[in-house]
């Protein structure tokens, strides 16, 4: 089952979408927000897997473009770092050595979750020097998670998988590290592709709680990243979960993110696609290997008027989750 939100006052209009992505339905009548459905996931997932075997036939058109994120204001997002060859690629570019602790206990912040972007919506930012980065990542969406929830069974709360760019301010994360109390200007509004799906959507591709397939990013129409996002997760889904409800329940309705997906190439840093590489989910990624192989970084964070694009997919060419495609624009006030 796939399920997008169009804009539509604070929370979206919940409607189910065919699998091509060309047609959709209005769910309202089940539930008027995502958020509804899943606070009563149980009673209102039949109703909606209903209208989506009729979406396959009928409909109106689907306009991704018209889409908030599925989750346009979210109760709670946590975002993790899972891939351990990109925190291993970032110490080592500032000549921090990583500690052992980071391959068995995972990375996770809390996030701002009060105002997602669309997934075609621009980013705006004040100042280039602010250091502006995409982030592709894979995310999902928990039902309600009890406290203490044991990695073995924290993926049977796991409603929805969604991918999404979590933008981030590289320039200003150094300064708000160094006050010891984590990220909050360093991390803007993060955008969702369109469509979430439901696990079993995925088959074959989605197993042990990790998303098998390349995450691609186009950076101004150029591919710059095809990593896959089942390679080199250090932490998988259920485990992320897990460490978010070790000491509180998490709600229906929570996200968690993968981090940033990172591939390896013959046990060392990625290289880049036109190298024979993955290439990179973020600028940060490649900054750190030229930093690594140079001495200095030599490309540059995002400037006004860039273009990001971010998507998946399936084995055949159809792209999943609807397209992430953003633009920086300056922000005026």
């Amino acid at each position: 089952m796939k399920l997008a939100s169009l804009k539509h006052g604070r929370d979206g209009k919940l409607v189910v979408v065919s699998r091509d992505l060309q047609r959709c339905l209005d769910a309202t009548a089940i539930a008027p927000t995502l958020q509804f459905a899943l606070d009563d996931w149980d009673s209102i997932r039949p109703q909606l897997q209903d209208l989506s075997r009729r979406v396959e036939t009928e409909g109106e058109n689907f306009d991704e473009t018209q889409c908030a994120s599925p989750l346009p204001r979210a109760y709670q997002w946590a975002d993790g770092s899972a891939y351990v060859n990109h925190v291993e690629l970032v110490r080592k570019a500032r000549n921090a050595e990583m500690p052992e602790s980071f391959w068995t206990d995972p990375l996770m912040y809390q996030g701002g979750s009060d105002s997602f972007l669309g997934p075609h919506d621009d980013i705006l930012m004040a100042d280039e020097a602010w250091g502006i980065d995409f982030e592709a990542e894979v995310a999902v969406v928990t039902g309600d998670v009890p406290m203490g929830i044991s990695a073995a069974k924290a993926g049977d709360f796991i409603e929805l998988v969604m991918i999404v760019n979590d933008v981030s301010l590289r320039g200003l994360i150094p300064g708000e590290l160094a006050k010891g109390f984590g990220f909050f200007q360093s991390k803007p509004s993060s955008a969702f592709a369109p469509v979430a799906v439901t696990p079993d959507e995925l088959g074959d591709t989605w197993q042990n709680h990790k998303l098998h397939l390349p995450l691609l990013s186009e950076l101004n129409g150029e591919a710059f990243g095809k990593p896959d996002a089942g390679i080199d997760m250090t932490f998988d889904f259920a485990a992320l979960i897990a460490h978010a409800a070790k000491t509180r329940p998490l709600a229906a309705g929570t996200i968690i993110g993968s981090g940033t997906v990172s591939n390896k190439l013959d046990d060392g840093p990625g290289k880049p696609i036109e190298d024979g590489g993955a290439g990179y989910s973020c600028l940060a990624e490649i900054r750190m290997i030229e930093t690594i192989q140079h001495g200095a970084p030599q490309t540059s964070f995002m400037k006004f008027g860039d273009r990001i694009r971010i998507e998946v997919r399936d084995t055949t060419g159809v792209s999943i989750f609807g397209s992430i495609d953003q633009t920086v624009v300056k922000y005026t006030g």
